[in-house]
């Protein structure tokens, strides 16, 4: 029964891969379909294989699919082959990432690969970290670090942190909701995540954070980190890395980057200099589900100094855990260096597509992205019929949709009412999936390309389904 079910599931697999292109973007059934299809009562007895296979087409078809070439929502990459095998084999392994004494090899990969993304991203090659589950973690950690090393603080019986001043933490007000879901977490209090107005192009005020800084040291707050953007989740903006370093430096500040979604852009030669000054940073995230089509979970967390982790993170070790080798690499333990203490062996799929791809097509994968995005924000441009909200400077373009009509009445409210019904008539149309943003008070239509899949001719369909969508509600 093992190898007819595995066999079934290869073939599935293999199918789905291949068709996804065909499938609807997202699924034809309303909501109460679905849970009419996946909340039957607990089973008493197995099913056969080909049950079993059936319900998982019908999972398939009730998805909504990131691989296809026309999903353009959120930060969802496409999954590339090598890496869905590798999740596989990784499962299959089982293995446990706690320590090297509990995975040696896993454990070597897992810090290879650290290692190899640091590079890619022109971070450097002698630094420390972990993979994560995502960039909402790998922020955390990074948080918490930053903490323990600038603030002198130690945490409360209460869970607070006893401190003579309000601790603060300085980003731009285009930075993600992790950060201040973080400090939350940590107790600092998302109120005290200082958010700094940005420039015409959605990126930092350096000046502004410079004032905001020592105007904050003056009244009795004690700030300890400044957060950079390297492509923000909105527009894909990346902040002013070095001047933002400066400050930092200059204040005796933590600064972490949070490139979950943008930083592999970095792996593009052509944009290097865009993040001119990330390799200053404390700490980088970074998510290889994001935009190294690696499958879900698998973030990052790189670090300069390995050494602070260990400081924030090595104390009351249970004596299950208790390290006792004295080999620096046999008492390795990534408990030393994040939250988790159970851990899947994620480096495998990233390892295996690096291996298997090598660096150079992987880069030129993301370079695609980035030109698709501007040929998207250039044909917009020249529409009459469209307006570019943001400028284009990774793989995100918004823009909006406006009628003649409207274009002269000058009525931002109407047009940001037609945008919304645009979007969600897109959205389940099937055709294709466009997010949105917030942008200076206006709605946009938000395309975020890191699908290998995607052509220019998807570009072109989905502004003209953007159009016959218009075309409906008009009628």
């Amino acid at each position: 029964a093992w190898g007819e079910l595995a066999a079934e599931a290869q073939a599935f697999v293999t199918e789905y891969l291949s068709s996804v292109t065909s499938l609807p973007v997202f699924p034809q059934a309303a909501v109460g379909e679905f849970a009419e299809n996946f909340s039957s009562a607990l089973p008493e007895e197995g099913a056969s294989v080909t049950e079993v296979v059936a319900e998982c087409r019908a999972i398939r078809d009730a998805s909504r699919h990131t691989g296809h070439p026309r999903f353009f929502g959120y930060v969802a990459s496409s999954a590339s082959p090598v890496g869905v095998i590798g999740d596989f084999i990784a499962s299959a392994l089982n293995q446990n990432l706690t320590a090297w004494r509990s995975s040696p090899a896993a454990t070597d990969v897992e810090r290879t690969v650290v290692r190899w993304l640091a590079q890619l991203i022109g971070y450097g090659e002698e630094v420390g970290g972990l993979l994560t589950s995502g960039g909402s973690m790998a922020n955390l950690n990074a948080l918490y670090i930053a903490l323990r090393a600038k603030s002198g603080a130690e945490p409360s019986l209460k869970g607070l942190w006893r401190t003579e001043r309000p601790m603060t933490i300085y980003a731009s007000e285009e930075v993600h909701l992790s950060i201040a879901k973080a400090a939350d977490v940590l107790g600092i209090g998302r109120e005290q995540v200082r958010l700094v107005e940005t420039d015409e192009r959605f990126r930092c005020d350096v000046r502004a954070l410079r004032e905001r800084v020592e105007s904050d040291a003056r009244n009795n707050l004690q700030p300890f980190c400044v957060v950079g953007s390297a492509g923000t989740v909105a527009t894909g903006a990346v902040d002013p890395l070095a001047a933002m370093a400066s400050v930092a430096r200059e204040h005796g500040l933590w600064f972490h980057i949070d490139g979950a979604y943008g930083a592999l852009g970095a792996s593009d030669p052509a944009r290097r200099e865009l993040f001119a000054g990330m390799e200053l940073a404390d700490s980088v995230s970074l998510d290889p589900h994001k935009w190294l089509y690696a499958p879900i979970d698998c973030g990052c967390l790189l670090l300069r100094d390995a050494t602070h982790a260990r400081a924030a993170f090595q104390q009351g070790e249970a004596d299950y855990i208790k390290v006792y080798e004295e080999d620096e690499r046999e008492a390795f333990a990534f408990w030393d260096y994040g939250v988790e203490l159970t851990r899947r062996f994620r480096a495998l799929k990233v390892w295996m597509m690096l291996r298997y791809y090598g660096a150079r097509r992987l880069s030129e994968a993301v370079s695609e992205d980035i030109s698709l995005a501007k040929y998207l924000a250039e044909q917009v441009e020249a529409a009459a019929d469209f307006e570019l909200l943001a400028p284009v400077e990774l793989s995100i373009c918004c823009f909006r949709y406006v009628p003649e009509k409207l274009r002269e009445a000058g009525d931002e409210a109407a047009l940001d009412r037609l945008n919304e019904q645009l979007m969600y008539r897109v959205q389940r149309g099937g055709k294709a999936y466009l997010s949105n943003a917030s942008l200076r008070g206006r709605f946009a239509l938000r395309a975020c390309i890191v699908n290998f899949r995607t052509t220019r001719a998807d570009l072109d369909l989905t502004l003209d389904i953007v159009r016959e969508a218009a075309t409906d509600l008009e009628a």
